[in-house]
């Protein structure tokens, strides 16, 4: 627990006061706790946070996601995408899971994302696919669409 310090500047608080807060983006959908904030060490300004997504289930969140920190959640701007969350079409016709995100190993955009289905198959997707990102990844196209498309 943190203590305000005297001649402690105001809207100024401790990293460790947001350990273990619960994360949601605009729509409320929960996303997990907060397990670490991240310091850019040159400027010491937020540069992302680790989210607990239950038993051994961590991700990383840059600061560009980052809405708000309130005294009792960390608020994302926009919604992030996961592994291991459902994809659907664009009529809501589920298709598989997220399998693996490609990032840009420069930037730490994202790219294109691996969609598992059936039993052992996997596509992979350029973000441009993709129509939204919440509960679920909802893509552009129609199941039967993606059947036909290249790997």
């Amino acid at each position: 627990m943190s203590t305000k310090l005297e001649g402690m500047p105001s809207h100024t608080a401790t990293a460790d006061t947001f350990t273990g807060k619960k994360v949601i983006d605009r729509e409320g959908i929960e996303y997990g706790k907060v397990k670490h904030i991240h310091i850019n060490q040159d400027t010491l300004a937020v540069c992302g946070v680790t989210i607990r997504q239950g038993f051994r289930k961590d991700y990383y969140l840059s600061d560009d996601f980052i809405d708000k920190f309130s005294e009792e959640k960390l608020l994302l701007g926009r919604a992030p995408i996961r592994t291991g969350i459902p994809v659907v079409d664009i009529d809501g016709h589920k298709i598989g899971k997220v399998k693996r995100l490609h990032r840009n190993p420069d930037t730490n955009e994202l790219e294109s994302v691996e969609v598992r289905y059936g039993l052992a198959h996997s596509k992979i997707l350029s973000k441009t696919e993709i129509w939204g990102i919440g509960e679920k990844v909802i893509l552009r196209m129609t199941k039967d669409e993606f059947k036909k498309s290249e790997s």
